[in-house]
């Protein structure tokens, strides 16, 4: 699977380096941090679970991502696309499976708190890993996928409802991308947090119920 972004012509995105970008139309705006994702920001700000590196909160159920800096500094939101299935949890030998092999049951992103890294992909392409074990990255969306899945249209639409369309990968708008992650991301890396669709945030993130004890915010 770790080919797969090869595949769907990923050679072709911008990585570390690259040149920005032709402008291009600006995603919505009207993208709010719901509550499971402020709990989370509030969280890492306060106990510097980040180590002092920038991070991102990708809320799957509303589609979005949520940057900050090493010191917690809000920097941009954007929407995301993220895999297919509803899930939290990566079927164990999926990041070893070929496009053709990855059933619809099997395309999920994986919740959960992760340091992503670039790294090389198949063909010495670089990318930001999020979970190199399972194939997931985050990215712009391939050239090969944009047409024929309408990626780009799903991304722009007012709903999150047709959001889901990915292999498990995460992708973002390529200006948000090129211009505000890359940069951010590219000497040390940083943490991403992904947000469960079914299971309780707390079991994915158990440090979130120590700090609630401590802010008298359990409940």
């Amino acid at each position: 699977m770790i080919g797969m972004l090869l595949a769907l012509g990923l050679a072709g995105a911008p990585v570390a380096g690259d040149a920005p970008p032709p402008a291009a139309a600006e995603p919505p705006s009207e993208i709010s941090q719901s509550a499971a994702a402020a709990r989370v920001a509030d969280w890492v700000a306060a106990s510097g679970d980040n180590h002092a590196l920038p991070y991102a909160i990708i809320d799957k159920t509303n589609a979005s991502l949520f940057l900050f800096d090493a010191k917690g500094k809000p920097l941009g939101k954007a929407p995301v696309l993220i895999g297919v299935a509803v899930g939290d949890d990566a079927t164990p030998g999926v990041g070893s499976k070929n496009l053709a092999e990855i059933g619809p049951a099997e395309k999920t992103t994986p919740a959960g708190r992760f340091l992503a890294k670039y790294g090389l992909a198949a063909g010495r392409q670089k990318v930001l890993w999020v979970d190199y074990a399972t194939s997931v990255a985050l990215h712009p969306i391939p050239k090969g996928a944009a047409k024929k899945e309408r990626r780009r249209q799903r991304m722009l639409s007012a709903t999150s409802d047709d959001n889901r369309i990915t292999f498990g990968c995460i992708n973002l708008p390529i200006a948000f991308y090129t211009k505000t992650v890359s940069p951010l991301f590219r000497k040390k890396g940083g943490y991403v947090y992904v947000l469960p669709d079914t299971k309780p945030l707390e079991a994915v993130f158990p440090r979130l119920r120590v700090h609630g004890l401590k802010s008298g915010n359990a409940g």
